[in-house]
């Protein structure tokens, strides 16, 4: 058995599912089409990920991190700093950056709807950005305060102290759906969600001022949102409004860089990926990037764009890490048999296009997850992900002819057992011999 030549890691963004109703009782992978998955299953070997550990729902960003060999508390420089690394914020040392939503609440805090309905354009967000920007509400704090919209709900808060001295990113989280530890995110489930109060995590004046300064500009940028005249717009359409922002994961540039991609595991490598904050971990990492966007309305056409790119990708480097976000939104909604729909699309688009136009017997592939994103919950979670290890130097499991549904079901029985998401790049290029 030989170390592949080359080597793919395709993380399917909240992948990981539980059992559901609206799919037979099944969760959405195993009741899903998926004869490319099935047959590169057959192939190969399954097992499940742990991705960071029991109690922890990871964000994102901390499973991609986990899986590419890092430790994403004492790795990451935080959410708020990859999202700006991923839209070109030139973030100086003495800066902050964090992660916003722009949500719905009621008018006094409590939460209706984190992503405003999923139904706020990027362009709405762009020129809601651009008026809180151009309004520098904590100019009288010595801070110019910039709002970048990303995709969608999505966007950046980037501070920048003007004098007075550096910021601080030891601040806690005004959203209440995620906790911060150290430099990484998790999620919590939350009964009753309200924009909390941002507060200090540690004794100096720099994080005294800084969420002081953060309350500041959530209270006035409130008001601001609530007049504006897009927020008008979409009430008289019958749509939530963009009233709020909420706030996580404050970072800001490290002193030191992590270890290179390449120095870390003798392999350079390339990134396909679609949001900025996959794309910041490519950026922080040294990986090359190739960032295609999000996708279009056109699933099957955005997921064989996809598989073109990572098939470049693979002929320039040695390793590519593919980060693909179709599954987690359904999952987020609870709408199970969206979830299965798009694991379809997956499987006949991507799967579909990519796998013939490589060779397994010099090419190794895994697919995983970077967290579970359960219909029943609709949030992250802390149940192990499937992975499926097959290609160069990857040993059959099952005798030949076998027939494999990808899934949690056979992931669970698989014989690569359940492994942390740190121990997924160590596995990754070594020989794996028939029932590991």
């Amino acid at each position: 058995m030989t170390v592949p030549e080359r080597l793919v890691l395709v993380i399917l963004d909240g992948l990981g599912d539980r059992a559901h109703p609206s799919t037979g009782g099944n969760t959405p992978s195993d009741s899903a089409r998926t004869p490319n998955l099935d047959r590169l299953s057959a192939a190969g070997q399954l097992g499940r990920v742990m991705v960071l550990g029991k109690g922890i729902a990871p964000e994102s960003d901390a499973g991609a991190l986990a899986l590419l060999g890092y430790d994403p508390v004492a790795d990451s420089p935080g959410r708020g700093v990859l999202e700006a690394l991923g839209v070109g914020v030139p973030l100086a040392p003495e800066d902050v950056a964090l992660r916003l939503n722009f949500a719905t609440t009621d008018g006094s805090g409590a939460i209706l709807d984190s992503r405003v309905g999923r139904s706020l354009s990027s362009e709405e967000a762009r020129r809601l950005a651009g008026d809180l920007t151009a309004a520098d509400l904590l100019k009288d704090q010595a801070i110019h305060a910039e709002v970048r919209a990303t995709v969608g709900h999505r966007g950046v808060l980037w501070l920048h102290p003007t004098s007075l001295g550096p910021l601080s990113p030891e601040v806690s989280n005004s959203d209440p759906f995620y906790e911060k530890v150290g430099g990484m995110g998790r999620a919590r489930a939350v009964e009753h969600p309200k924009v909390l109060p941002v507060e200090p995590l540690d004794a100096s004046q720099e994080a005294a001022r800084t969420a002081r300064a953060i309350n500041l500009f959530l209270e006035r940028s409130s008001a601001r949102l609530e007049g504006h005249s897009i927020n008008a717009k979409r009430a008289l359409a019958g749509k939530k409004l963009a009233n709020q922002l909420i706030l996580r994961n404050a970072g800001r540039l490290p002193v030191t860089a992590p270890e290179s991609f390449a120095k870390r595991w003798g392999r350079p490598g390339g990134a396909v990926t679609e949001m900025p904050v996959e794309r910041g971990i490519a950026r922080l990492l040294g990986l090359a990037d190739e960032f295609v966007g999000p996708m279009g309305a056109d699933l099957d056409a955005a997921l064989k764009e996809r598989a073109v790119a990572t098939r470049a990708a693979l002929e320039r480097n040695p390793f590519v890490y593919v980060h693909l976000k179709g599954p987690d939104e359904p999952g987020h909604d609870g709408d199970a048999l969206r979830k299965r729909e798009v694991i379809e699309a997956l499987d006949r688009s991507f799967f579909g296009a990519f796998l013939p136009a490589i060779d397994l017997g010099t090419t190794r592939v895994i697919v995983t997850a970077d967290h579970a994103t359960p219909c029943i919950l609709k949030a992250h979670s802390d149940d192990p992900v499937p992975l499926l290890i097959a290609g160069a130097g990857v040993a059959p499991s099952l005798p030949t002819g076998s027939v494999v549904k990808f899934g949690e079901a056979a992931c669970a029985a698989g014989a690569l057992g359940t492994i942390f998401g740190r121990d997924v790049r160590t596995l990754a290029d070594r020989p794996i011999p028939a029932g590991r």
